[in-house]
């Protein structure tokens, strides 16, 4: 029985090595999987005010991230549907299948670029580092050597600070970083302006203040995150974002959420 199963086996080699050898890339089309589900998975954190984060009374999930992602659905005809996560995991899980996009401010890098593709800009934003407003030590990121600052530790705003020499205080967002400082148990924290801003728009007794700015480009500019070699799915969500500019989407957002159309400032 043995000898005959091989030469079953022997007689089938020269069928198998006519079939055709598929390219890897060829098993993958996330754009068209997309318009076949209907639905575009977009992961977030949802912790992230004022980007991704849930509505005290009624639990929502809103932000300006999040209106941006269905705008962004309804521009490619398809739904919007958000996958949650801690911001340590939400890239990686883009590698297992977990959503097909993120978006949650993800900053534009080097090297991220080496491992994913992203679409254009559709914000852009600044580093600030922040301190209680009674500080008097802290006037640089270069006085922050020696420091504590509350940060998500793989975030650039983390990267930053242990770049000027600050040792991290994990968190798990801005509004956790910022309790940590009022309360006196960090020095200082590296984020994001807008956020800042946002804090302090429904917080404006708040004693914290910023006292420097880093506008460089490794933390100036996010964009829609997605697997490398996506062509197709790039450039759907780039003629997205600017046909959500173009038409207003964009401008009524960001009203909404800053209280003036950052358009304008994307770069």
């Amino acid at each position: 029985m043995k000898k005959l199963h091989a030469l079953v086996l022997a007689g089938l080699l020269p069928i198998l090595s006519l079939a055709p050898v598929l390219p890897a890339t060829a098993a993958t089309n996330d754009l068209a999987a997309i318009q076949k589900a209907g639905t575009i998975r977009i992961g977030t954190e949802g912790t992230y005010a004022p980007f991704s984060y849930h509505e005290t009374s009624d639990n929502k999930l809103v932000g300006f991230d999040v209106d941006i992602g269905r705008a962004i659905a309804k521009q490619l005809g398809v739904k919007a549907q958000f996958v949650e996560g801690k911001w340590d995991g939400l890239i990686a899980g883009l590698n297992v299948g977990r959503y097909d996009v993120v978006i949650n401010q993800v900053g534009i890098t080097p090297e991220r670029e080496a491992k994913y593709d992203f679409s254009r800009p559709y914000i852009s934003s600044e580093a600030v580092l922040i301190v209680r407003d009674d500080n008097t030590t802290i006037h640089s990121f270069d006085d922050l050597k020696g420091k504590t600052s509350a940060n998500t530790i793989s975030s650039n705003f983390g990267q930053l600070a242990a770049q000027h020499g600050a040792h991290v205080v994990a968190v798990q967002g801005f509004n956790d970083a910022i309790a940590l400082l009022t309360s006196g148990r960090v020095d200082a924290t590296v984020n994001d302006y807008l956020s800042y801003l946002d804090f302090k728009k429904h917080q404006p007794k708040a004693k914290v203040k910023v006292v420097a700015h880093d506008a460089s480009g490794a933390f100036s500019s996010s964009g829609v995150l997605m697997r490398k070699d996506q062509p197709a799915l790039k450039a759907a969500i780039d003629k997205a974002i600017t046909a959500i500019i173009a038409d207003g989407t964009y401008k009524k957002i960001s009203d909404h959420y800053f209280g003036e159309d950052l358009s304008s400032k994307i770069h």
